[in-house]
């Protein structure tokens, strides 16, 4: 997990609890503060280490960005299998229990997510379900036209990210470039059909899902897919020519609209 300095304490500390409280407790939680923080914040890591000692926050004197603070968590994790979480989200109490069962059963299974709900101030006021492709054929043909994981949701193996290279900063997509490089390492992948991660979100939301520095941050990735022949070019200009439009030309309540009914696995009305 990473912090900075916009995340709000309150949804630091609930996002806090839930990992405290699965029903197979970690063996150690990272979090890494990313530059200066609110003093709020400050003394919710300071709470959290004295009364856990499997708490280890690592202190960042600049920003550094989510990719650079994930690398430096995934080099400091002193186990095998690493949860992602976000600090404003909340996973469900058997998330881990689930994931680890999985792990066990399948020894090449490199990284598994899951889906989420999202909601809108309370966390039962879930406005969305957003589910992703479940197995390794469906996941690695999804890859080349989306990212196929929910971040905040992924289990993974610490070998496999440290042979694909570890998180990169990369704008808005430090994870989808992840994905692609462990793609071509052979990794296998897996998304769980069932809610892992109850997520918030709103309208800022899609705001980070538009604009001219995201559109190229994807552009970008694209390239990078077409270079290395995972796509082809026509592939490559279907992709480009799709975010061009819902990412510069559409207004931020439509690209909301558009996310929600048309670029979802499985789209689910509430």
């Amino acid at each position: 997990m990473s912090v900075y300095k916009n995340d709000d304490p309150q949804y630091f500390k609930l996002a806090l609890d839930s990992i405290i409280n699965q029903t197979i407790q970690p063996s150690e939680i990272i979090v890494v503060v990313d530059g200066p923080i609110l003093s709020e914040m400050a003394d919710i890591l300071t709470e959290y280490k004295s009364k856990c000692e499997f708490f280890k926050p690592i202190y960042l004197e600049r920003n550094s960005g989510l990719g650079n603070a994930l690398r430096m968590a995934v080099e400091a994790s002193s186990y095998e299998l690493i949860a992602r979480m976000d600090s404003d989200d909340i996973s469900l109490p058997d998330r881990f229990e689930k994931q680890i069962k999985c792990f066990e059963q399948d020894d090449n299974l490199s990284l598994l997510g899951g889906n989420i709900s999202e909601f809108v101030g309370d966390e039962k006021n879930i406005i969305d379900i957003k589910a992703v492709p479940t197995d390794d054929k469906k996941i690695r043909h999804y890859l080349k036209r989306r990212c196929p994981f929910n971040h905040m949701t992924v289990m993974l193996k610490k070998s496999d990210v440290l042979k694909a290279g570890n998180y990169k900063e990369w704008f808005q997509d430090e994870d989808y470039y992840l994905w692609i490089r462990m793609y071509e390492t052979g990794c296998c992948f897996r998304n769980l059909p069932e809610i892992l991660v109850n997520v918030r979100t709103g309208m800022d939301m899609y705001k980070r899902r538009g604009g001219m520095k995201y559109f190229k941050s994807e552009v970008k990735i694209q390239k990078y897919m077409f270079d290395r022949k995972i796509i082809n070019f026509v592939r490559y200009a279907c992709n480009v020519g799709i975010r061009f439009v819902v990412q510069i030309l559409m207004p931020n309540n439509l690209r909301g609209y558009v996310y929600k009914y048309f670029a979802r696995e499985n789209p689910v009305d509430l």
